[in-house]
């Protein structure tokens, strides 16, 4: 039964230890046997005691908390991760601090948070597709155990764990090529968050595999929202030669586009295919469902804590850049390309009337 006002004393006479016994069983520093641990940790539970992070910080000890650093948590594909990451801090026993930064990390915003993080934290995971130049150098040259989760922007000393755009990417178009579409457009996203670029040369690498030139008309800008993939496919509908298939950069475009060829009294897949990527939420329940390609967003936190936990603990990292294959989603919205519409035969000049 919690009680408030709980200290490591009050644990320590219930165990039946002296206090320093019990700090050191519950933070894991110095030695304690594992019968004291457990009669420890028992007291500790029965009393509700939760030992204080900021004492501990104050006496160089291990705070037992994994800092989340994100941008955006209202992206789906963040609250995939923050989520999943969640879950594996929970199994080993951490708890985790989420700092959701607004994009704000850089031009002296990011020296003030590593300000105030310090200490407070035993590891960092950044969940953020891009970062300034300066925030990444201070990060390289910091001390503290830092990995990088799905980061993309330019190569970094820092761990990586990220999943493959390139091949996944390469996978979707093939797919599109297999079912007869030859005129495929890819719709970008956002440039400095590296995956648009990454994407988009899986895109290319498919239509050199097949021998096939692409048209530039069929490369549009986008930002990774929903409303320029609206934009988007309205611009490649209009088109003279609009294309058969779309490939769009994220999941979020794709369905702006699905809408922009409903607007112009097109169906999906009957007149136009399209696939997106990422596989948010909406992607399975929209009508029709989205084919589309998923990250393994539960291995890659996995990965990327075990990583974390690896340095904090001073041992080797396993490697400094860990990638994970994409997963390719078949679902309702891709089909065979649509039959070329047959062209108008000559009209036949009809004969003289006789006089």
């Amino acid at each position: 039964m919690k009680k408030s006002g709980v200290t490591l004393v009050d644990v320590a006479k219930l165990a039946g230890v002296s206090t320093m016994t019990a700090s050191r069983a519950l933070s894991g520093e110095g030695y304690a046997s594992e019968e004291m641990r457990t009669k420890v940790h028992a007291a500790a539970k029965e009393l509700g005691y939760v030992p204080n992070a900021l004492a501990r910080m104050m006496k160089g000890g291990k705070t037992n908390v994994i800092g989340v650093v994100v941008n955006d948590l209202s992206s789906a594909v963040i609250n995939a991760f923050v989520t999943a990451l969640s879950e594996e801090v929970r199994k080993i026993e951490m708890d985790m601090f989420i700092y959701n930064s607004l994009g704000d990390l850089g031009h002296g915003r990011g020296k003030r948070l590593s300000q105030m993080l310090h200490g407070l934290w035993d590891g960092l995971l950044f969940v953020l597709p891009r970062m300034t130049d300066d925030y990444l150098e201070q990060l390289e040259q910091s001390a503290s155990p830092i990995v990088l989760v799905n980061y993309f922007s330019r190569e970094t000393t820092l761990p990586v764990v990220r999943g493959d755009n390139v091949n996944g990417a390469h996978d979707a178009v093939s797919h599109l090529l297999d079912l007869g579409h030859r005129r495929i457009a890819f719709v970008r996203g956002m440039a400095y968050t590296g995956q648009s670029e990454l994407r988009e040369r899986g895109y290319r690498l498919a239509h050199e595999a097949a021998a096939l030139e692409v048209d530039p008309a069929l490369v549009v800008g986008g930002d990774f929202s929903e409303v320029a993939g609206l934009e988007a496919g309205r611009a490649l509908m209009d088109l003279p030669e609009p294309p058969t298939a779309i490939f769009a950069g994220n999941d979020s475009m794709a369905l702006g586009c699905i809408n922009a060829i409903r607007e112009k009294g097109l169906e999906v897949p009957k007149d136009v295919s399209v696939v997106g990527f990422d596989d948010i939420p909406a992607s399975a329940l929209v009508q029709p469902a989205l084919t589309t390609l998923r990250h393994p967003v539960e291995a890659m936190a996995h990965a990327a804590v075990q990583e974390l936990v690896r340095r904090i603990q001073g041992q080797p990292g396993r490697r400094h850049r860990i990638e994970f294959p994409s997963e390719f989603i078949v679902r309702a919205s891709t089909a065979a390309a649509p039959a070329p519409a047959p062209r108008a035969r000559p009209r036949a000049r009809g004969r003289r009337a006789q006089a």
